[in-house]
């Protein structure tokens, strides 16, 4: 029981990195390599993440710079930036890239929120799918007596708290990057 449980909360954690990981994509105004963590550059035939062929650094709190390892990847990975859905185009000077990011527009603070708010509730969902998923499986447990009555209970019960913690932990989350997004 003790072991399923742990795998439970396992699961449900990694929801939570994955929704911290996912904030980090989302741009607040201030510059951070994580934006560039879903842009691939057709390097070779093969779709390549920039952080494998570059160096990705911040000179200052909103600008990026893209230092090739090999000069000739250079304006592949700035025509990938141009591609992708980041917003903002680079600056190549042939040797590095920059990205300036600007102070987003009200407007577009909303649209982050949006996004912030939908990331979420997809958490919670995952959340509450992973709760279902264990409780059919004490449910099943159960029907092949291999729980009693009142164990089941307090399986579910437990599960519930779990699931209590993390949607609360995914709340927080959720209400601290909105703050962030509409600070900038």
């Amino acid at each position: 029981m003790k072991a399923q449980y742990k795998e439970i909360e396992e699961k449900m954690n990694k929801t939570l990195d994955a929704l911290y990981r996912e904030f980090g994509t989302i741009r607040a105004g201030k510059a951070s390599p994580s934006v560039l963590d879903r842009v691939t550059v057709d390097y070779y035939g093969a779709a390549t993440p920039i952080q494998q062929l570059a160096t990705i650094s911040t000179t200052d709190a909103r600008t990026l710079m893209i230092q090739p390892w090999d000069k000739s990847t250079l304006k592949l990975i700035n025509k990938a930036i141009q591609a992708s859905d980041v917003g903002i185009n680079p600056t190549d000077d042939g040797s590095v890239i920059r990205l300036v990011f600007p102070a987003p527009t009200e407007e577009r603070r909303k649209e982050l929120c949006k996004q912030v708010s939908k990331e979420g509730e997809g958490a919670k969902v995952s959340i509450r799918n992973i709760r279902r998923d264990a409780v059919d499986k004490f449910k099943a447990q159960k029907k092949a007596n291999e729980l009693s009555e009142d164990d089941l209970k307090d399986a579910e019960k437990d599960v519930q708290e779990l699931t209590d913690k993390y949607t609360k932990l995914i709340e927080k989350a959720v209400k601290e990057k909105e703050q962030e997004v509409m600070s900038l």
